[in-house]
């Protein structure tokens, strides 16, 4: 029993460090599956699981190079934080700047003193991948595009993006400007998870600004062609070749495939549905079972109540090989001899999940409510009804 606990202790303690660190941290199961053994037409490239950032397959993961306009996902991320604090909304206007007008490559032609929403910006960028609304968006947001790219790399340091530096928002070619399929990889799971609203603009295929004078179509052909394709971001320049970061999600699996490097857009999209493929053939995720005949309540010795009430955390789904669904189980350890005085949230026992006798991790039982210890007093009145009603 005390090799039992020490061990189920061992495994929460894993996944305490799981759910403490940001969304970026890799999953308790990362390393438990062989990565994928095949070739992708491009330069670097990684597929992870979104829900838990568990690597399925990598080329050339942390190499540094050149990421084009995938450089607007940590833009739009910045952008999409600035409106969860209330610093602005998607109706307030973004000023156009000779700066942010200057800009060359994708562009929606925006000239200085212009006013779009921030709304309007972001189908912009979603969709055509204006290096022109980047920019204003950039600066309305940092003050000067300068500023907002130090937000740009602060950023990346706390995701632990340690292969990156950002030298502008919106991944014109330039000396330092270099990140990693790994990396890249970090930052759009961070904007789905943390804001899976940029979906509803990734999503949409063609769209106008300037009352139908601006016509947007999207340049990530796969929403076309890929069955589940929500998003994300497409890049190309001449030092950075052809890239795509592509998120999709099928019978609740989400995936995202980077593609770094490659020669052709047709090459780029040919990667990224080779690496979903991949992930969608050979994994899926299951709700994680519960302990049979769980009980509700928990023996309290001691106490001014006799029972506590119990709460069970649950793990959500897990990640498996398609075919391990099988061996999927769940244990229950309670604690014995619990003592009053119990606090609400008091840990009192584990739920541990296995997949064949591997360990996935430990979700704490907790108490759900406060039980004092027995005062003399309680127990005097105890005592004296007991006697009554005999």
């Amino acid at each position: 029993m005390a090799k039992r606990r020490a061990a189920a202790l061992a495994l929460a303690t894993v996944l305490f460090v799981g759910l403490a660190l940001p969304a970026h941290a890799q999953d308790v199961q990362a390393g438990r599956f062989a990565l994928g053994q095949f070739d992708v037409p491009c330069r670097a490239a990684i597929l992870i699981d979104q829900e838990s950032g568990t690597v399925l397959y990598e080329k050339e993961a942390d190499t540094r190079m050149p990421i084009a306009s995938i450089t607007k996902v940590m833009t739009l991320l910045l952008v999409m934080e600035g409106l969860e604090e209330g610093r602005f909304t998607l109706e307030d206007t973004v000023p156009v700047t000779e700066h942010a007008y200057s800009m060359g490559g994708s562009q929606i032609w925006l000239e200085p003193g212009e006013q779009f929403t921030v709304d309007e910006m972001l189908r912009a960028v979603c969709v055509a991948s204006a290096n022109d609304a980047a920019v204003a968006l950039a600066e309305m947001v940092g003050g000067s595009e300068p500023v907002f790219v130090e937000q740009m790399n602060r950023k990346a340091a706390q995701l632990g993006m340690t292969g990156t530096a950002f030298k502008n928002a919106c991944g014109l070619d330039e000396e330092g400007h270099l990140s990693t399929a790994r990396d890249v990889a970090i930052m759009s799971r961070e904007m789905l998870n943390r804001h899976p609203q940029i979906l509803n603009y990734t999503g949409i295929w063609t769209d106008s600004l300037r009352d139908g004078q601006t016509q947007l179509v999207n340049t990530n052909k796969l929403l076309r062609r890929y069955r589940g394709i929500t998003g994300l971001k497409t890049g190309t320049t001449g030092g950075a070749g052809v890239c795509l970061s592509a998120s999709a999600t099928r019978d609740g699996l989400s995936l995202i495939a980077v593609v770094l490097g490659a020669s052709s857009s047709a090459e780029r999209f040919d990667a990224a549905t080779a690496l979903l493929d991949y992930g969608f053939a050979n994994f899926t995720r299951v709700e994680a079972p519960a302990p049979e005949n769980a009980p509700s309540f928990l023996p309290v010795n001691g106490g001014a109540q006799e029972t506590v009430a119990l709460n069970y955390q649950t793990p959500g789904t897990i990640l498996l090989k398609k075919g391990e669904e099988g061996g999927l189980r769940a244990e229950l350890e309670l604690t014995e001899n619990t003592e009053a005085p119990v606090a609400v949230g008091d840990e009192v026992g584990w739920v541990t999940v296995y997949v064949g006798e591997t360990g996935l991790g430990s979700w704490p039982v907790t108490a759900a409510a406060d039980v004092p210890a027995l005062s003399w007093k309680l127990a005097m009145e105890r005592l004296w009804q007991g006697l009554l009603a005999h």
